[in-house]
């Protein structure tokens, strides 16, 4: 492909990066539509396998210096958007702590632990971060 082609559907390698990013967000997005009805730890596979399948773009995107911050912070808070509905208010573990705290330490430690673990060559495979992350959402949430 060349650079005519590309400028044919883009404006810039900014719109180009735009799109992707924005791509990778709504099918994570169609996938919160589904995974909602399910434990933590079964509902998070597929992100995680989703992440290992578009290593490339992940590991650019939140390992690289030279990686835009804005994707950081819109993962962030599509995170913290998906993990609204997830707060646990029926046992009363969370009757003292605000909504704003939780999903910014939920959404803070989930995006830092994809981070990490793709910075880190994914140490463990989809199904035991899944089931690591999802059991300490499950006690955060």
């Amino acid at each position: 492909m060349n650079r005519g082609t590309i400028y044919l559907h883009y404006q810039d390698k900014f719109d180009l990066l735009d799109r992707l990013i924005e791509s990778h967000l709504n099918e994570m997005g169609e996938m919160d539509e589904w995974a909602c009805e399910l434990e933590w730890k079964d509902a998070l596979v597929p992100y995680f396998e989703y992440f290992e399948k578009n290593y490339l773009f992940f590991s650019t995107m939140l390992a690289s210096k030279g990686a835009p911050s804005s994707f950081r912070t819109r993962l962030l808070t599509s995170f913290m958007n998906g993990f609204k509905y997830e707060i646990d208010r029926d046992s009363g573990k969370n009757a003292d702590l605000t909504d704003d705290v939780m999903l910014q330490y939920a959404g803070t430690a989930y995006v830092g632990i994809i981070e990490w673990w793709i910075k880190n060559g994914m140490p463990h495979p989809p199904k035991v971060m899944a089931e690591q992350v999802g059991t300490l959402l499950g006690r955060s949430l």
